[in-house]
């Protein structure tokens, strides 16, 4: 799937002890209605972002996923994230 739209924001790098790292980028679309969608970029997909900055028209390369979990009463709990692996300027 793509994301068209201007970069809204691009957050910091996430470095977590574990040597994990991530970025938040958002998106507002260019539609009737704008949506600020938020697109994470994972590990090495980071650095994707650093040619970027706020304001810049691009395209988003994104996957949507989804989990599922079990909270501590045994009910379930689905929760969904998209993220990116490719951006281009549009």
């Amino acid at each position: 799937m793509e994301l068209k739209g201007k970069i809204e924001r691009i957050g910091t790098v996430d470095v977590t002890g574990s040597g994990f790292k991530k970025r938040e980028l958002v998106i507002r679309t260019d539609e009737q209605y704008p949506q600020f969608i938020s697109v994470e970029f994972l590990q090495d997909k980071t650095e994707l972002l650093n040619n970027y900055k706020t304001g810049d028209s691009v395209k988003v390369s994104i996957n949507i996923r989804g989990r599922e979990w079990i909270d501590k009463y045994g009910e379930k709990k689905y929760f969904n994230s998209i993220s990116g692996w490719k951006i281009e300027s549009a």
